[in-house]
């Protein structure tokens, strides 16, 4: 090995920003238009998007995405012109009474918006039926080329990690599927990041930042997910280390939705700037 003398011109150094997607949760009270629009002012390449309002967040301002809306054409056109792409789209939750075929003209938006995977939460009890619903899920989506994230939640009937990567593994054949690791719950379900590194190449579809306490009553969690997280490196989560165990290309997104923020007049675009810095500087930070 040669080592450069001291006079040797030294190389500039660079570090390439971490390519992030802006999560709606984060700017909560925004329409999808304004995701968009955020997500590029704030140096993000990608979005998270909800296809539709949910009453279970009442921040989210009215609109309609699915069908061939204005929206619709206005959030293409803005993806396109910003050169934004749509990482994952929300939500597809299948219970027991589910009918796949509500899902049609969600599924033909998500096309349509050329989203990347949609992503789903179950809470069907009986795990037959479960399985057999989301393997019926998965060639549905994949007939509009769309993939499908398993988003584990341990308030859910898919609690955990291994539980996910379970389902996927039973799955595997009717389309396109993967996990998506919440680090909130990874953390809330009792699992470790030690878990991420050691799941089967090819079964971890994407990844969502943010941070929270170590310990927090189990009442709480829903609130937390939906309403208040904490930024990287604010909690004693470990971010770094979660993110040094994710497999290298794993898209991720800005998951931190911030209501004490909103309350303090905090504008969406202030609280995506904070969201993406600080999870660029906990990303940055475990590669040293």
């Amino acid at each position: 090995m040669t080592l450069p003398s001291a006079d040797a011109p030294v190389a500039p150094q660079t570090v390439r920003p971490a390519r992030l997607a802006l999560d709606h949760l984060t700017v909560v009270d925004c329409t999808p238009c304004e995701v968009v629009a955020i997500a590029a002012e704030v140096g993000c390449q990608s979005v998270c998007l909800f296809l539709q309002p949910m009453e279970v967040l009442p921040r989210m301002p009215s609109f309609e995405l699915i069908g061939a809306t204005a929206e619709r054409r206005e959030t293409r056109r803005r993806c396109q012109d910003l050169g934004i792409t749509v990482d994952l789209a929300y939500p597809f939750t299948l219970t027991a009474r589910t009918e796949l075929d509500t899902f049609q003209a969600a599924l033909e938006t998500a096309a349509w918006l050329e989203v990347r995977a949609v992503n789903t939460l179950l809470y069907d009890r009986d795990p037959q039926r479960r399985l057999d619903k989301f393997t019926a899920f998965c060639q549905l989506a994949a007939g509009y080329d769309l993939a499908v994230a398993v988003e584990f939640y341990p308030l859910s009937q898919v609690r955990t990690l291994r539980e996910a990567l379970d389902l996927v593994a039973c799955a595997e054949e009717s389309g396109s599927v993967g996990v998506n690791v919440d680090l909130l719950h990874l953390m809330r379900s009792g699992g470790r990041v030690a878990e991420v590194a050691a799941a089967p190449a090819g079964a971890l579809l994407y990844a969502q930042y943010c941070d929270g306490q170590r310990t927090l009553d189990a009442r709480d969690w829903s609130w937390e997910a939906s309403s208040q997280r904490l930024l990287p490196g604010e909690g004693e989560f470990d971010v770094q280390q979660f993110a040094r165990s994710l497999p290298v290309g794993t898209r991720c997104s800005v998951e931190v939705p911030q209501e004490r923020e909103i309350l303090q007049a905090l504008s969406p675009r202030e609280r995506a700037a904070r969201a993406v810095a600080a999870t660029r500087r906990a990303i940055e930070s475990s590669e040293c």
